[in-house]
């Protein structure tokens, strides 16, 4: 068997030049017409499959082969399911956009699908990927999110990794797209929609981002508060946020949030829902600005029976619906959106502040203590008053 490395080094200098491009890279493409639209709905579809150790001598391969492979243990049988439900927006998208539809969805492909789809052969499913990553007409309507190369959790990655998980991503993507589509990655997807709420591993993970060249970040409506430490407002989840990330020393960083509402059900994606809740918002204030109201939604892409089977009928379905009856309503993609956003006039420095979940309690604890002892000391009194406080992270050794 030919061993098949990933390529997650090397190339350092070209994905800066990459990643760095100022300038909006998706407005011009867009064909949305803002100045009748009232709401939108922005849709992520998370795939991924493990590396195993699984082949000959141990070597690595994609559990998505050891699933072909094996097809009688467990739900291995869904091996090619999995596999179309990999490829087959590069059919659908085509198809709806020849109807007169204007689809849009983003897509959070693991480093280890990536590398692995090319491993195991499967040739369709590559230039499936390519398509949507490289076609001219495919860059008005796919957008990729970054993620890392290994769906690591954020928490409990040692800090040093996290840059490390980030930048393996980017060279997988840039070998097998290039630059240019490098380039309009814009966006990042953090695995499990984890988001660390320790300071120092928070402002490591931004502050991480901003290096690579991402400008806004994904992140679940429970996993963030207002400075007061109450929830988002309902307005709130459907626009742009400022996260706003205090390490231990008092340092500040922040980056561009969109919200992804509700809990993780795969049927919300599944079924579409956010096109359906999208219907009933409106423009809402930012400041003197009227913007359309956003509901962004991420969902496994391939799990479960709704994703393999109900998914493109109903994604075909709202496509249809909003051309005939919605012209108010819009599929829009993130970077499209705040792309929009910062040319009405809006700029990220405007954004509602939030931070982690917790981190008020913390900080009302802290005080104007700094340091990373008088941080743990300060996250031992809240949890030693309250045995359902969660803050964990700030690891730089891989004991955490």
């Amino acid at each position: 068997m030919q061993r098949f490395d990933p390529p997650i080094c090397g190339y350092e200098a070209a994905i800066h030049q990459a990643t760095h491009q100022q300038g909006n890279l998706w407005l011009e493409h867009s064909n949305i017409n803002w100045s009748q639209l009232q709401s939108g709905f922005s849709c992520a579809l998370h795939m991924h499959q493990p590396t195993v150790p699984a082949g000959p001598d141990g070597a690595f391969i994609s559990h998505l082969q050891y699933m072909a492979e094996h097809p009688g243990e467990g739900d291995n049988h869904n091996a090619e399911p999995f596999a179309q439900c990999y490829r087959r927006l590069a059919d659908l998208l085509p198809q709806l956009i020849a109807e007169g539809c204007n689809p849009r969805m983003m897509l959070d492909y693991s480093g280890n699908l990536l590398w692995g789809v090319g491993q195991m052969g499967r040739s369709d499913i590559s230039a499936a990927l390519n398509f949507l990553a490289t076609d001219a007409l495919m860059q008005r309507h796919i957008e990729w999110l970054g993620t890392f190369w290994s769906h690591a959790v954020a928490p409990s990655t040692p800090i040093p990794d996290l840059h490390l998980q980030i930048s393996a991503w980017q060279h997988q993507f840039f070998d097998l797209f290039g630059a240019d589509a490098l380039a309009r990655v814009k966006g990042f997807s953090l695995p499990e929609m984890h988001l660390p709420n320790h300071p120092d591993t928070l402002y490591a993970l931004i502050e991480a981002l901003l290096e690579s060249g991402y400008r806004w970040l994904l992140v679940q409506e429970h996993s963030v508060e207002q400075p007061d430490g109450t929830a988002l407002t309902g307005g709130q989840k459907y626009g742009p946020n400022r996260l706003v990330a205090r390490n231990s020393q008092g340092e500040e960083l922040s980056i561009t949030a969109l919200i992804k509402t509700q809990g993780s059900d795969t049927k919300l994606v599944g079924q579409m829902q956010p096109y359906y809740e999208a219907l009933s918002l409106g423009r809402q204030s930012f400041g003197q600005q009227q913007l359309p109201s956003l509901v962004a939604q991420i969902a496994d892409g391939e799990n479960g029976g709704v994703m393999m089977n109900e998914f493109p009928a109903a994604f075909e379905q709202a496509n249809r619906r909003q051309r005939d009856d919605s012209p108010n309503t819009a599929a829009i993609n993130g970077s499209e959106y705040l792309e929009w956003v910062e040319a009405s006039g809006l700029e990220p420095a405007d954004y509602p502040a939030i931070q982690a979940v917790g981190q008020a309690r913390l900080f009302e604890q802290l005080g104007d203590a700094r340091g990373a002892d008088a941080v743990s000391a300060a996250i031992t009194a809240v949890k030693a008053g309250d045995s359902h406080f969660a803050m964990e992270g700030a690891s730089w050794t891989n004991s955490i």
